[in-house]
């Protein structure tokens, strides 16, 4: 048994740390300055509660950073700064520089840092969540979660590959819901939506309904995919391909991040006035 923390336990934050529960391990949360929802998520699931970031790092032989992509390094930061020297798994959507970065800080503070990418939703049912893990210690993560819910897969030892796989499967997952966004927008503002919809369904039946709910359920993240968009625009740079593409999705959900705390799913109409009211 292993004593893991989570930085911090948002949606896919709280399942990783059930998934580690469900193994035999004991996870911990730093509750300083969270908010009363991250502490309903850690009561349902019984994580154990530590206030002060210095003794969660005293604690923890483990910590795990899932977190909004702007705050990753902050993050890692904060853990240098109070002395963990255990395993440290950035498993944020960031890019490959990024995550090099955050490692070479890690390793020069004695701290054994691995890679981590998640592909799919939070992970609550076998088969249908991801742990990518890249990086010399890579195994030590697997070992946490050898029974589900959450697969994990080691593909490399060099840091940097796992979240180069990750930002090119959302450069796909993520980018297409952005153009999508950009295309209906486009043609209520030149009135042609109806139309579209009509072309599209002769195409493939059903397909404009699909999008119009893959659109307006995609607002509920927008307000954290806007960050990745442009760290997906940074991996592409670095790669020599163009950034644009992704730089527009950023700026696609950043129209639409006011949506994030809404109680209800809002209506196609009111994601494409927030899309055209700029």
């Amino acid at each position: 048994m292993s004593k893991i923390g989570i930085l911090h336990p948002g949606e896919m934050g709280i399942s990783i740390a059930a998934s580690a529960i469900h193994n035999g391990h004991q996870v911990y949360w730093a509750s300083g300055g969270r908010s009363d929802k991250t502490r309903a998520r850690t009561e349902k699931h019984s994580l154990i509660e530590i206030n002060s970031v210095s003794e969660f790092c005293q604690t923890c032989e483990f910590i795990f950073s899932i977190c909004p992509p702007h705050a990753a390094e902050e993050v890692a930061q904060s853990v240098i700064e109070a002395g963990f020297k255990g395993y440290y798994l950035d498993a944020n959507a960031i890019s490959p520089q990024r995550t090099i970065k955050i490692g070479q800080r890690m390793e020069a503070n004695d701290i054994q840092f691995i890679d981590g990418g998640i592909i799919g939703g939070p992970a609550w049912t076998p088969k249908e969540t991801w742990l990518y893990l890249s990086g010399q210690h890579a195994d030590k993560i697997v070992l946490c979660f050898s029974n589900g819910p959450l697969e994990t897969k080691i593909i490399g030892d060099e840091i940097g590959k796992a979240s180069a796989l990750k930002m090119c499967y959302a450069a796909y997952s993520k980018g297409t819901s952005a153009l999508l966004s950009a295309i209906l927008a486009t043609a209520e503002a030149l009135g042609v939506r109806e139309e579209l919809y009509q072309q599209w369904d002769m195409d493939e039946q059903g397909f404009s309904e699909r999008v119009d709910r893959r659109v307006a359920r995609v607002t509920a993240k927008a307000w954290r995919f806007e960050g990745e968009m442009e760290e997906i625009a940074k991996t592409f740079q670095e790669a020599g391909l163009p950034p644009d593409f992704h730089k527009a999705a950023s700026e696609i959900y950043r129209r639409m991040s006011n949506f994030k705390d809404a109680v209800e799913t809002p209506s196609i109409e009111d994601v494409l006035r927030a899309l055209l009211a700029q």
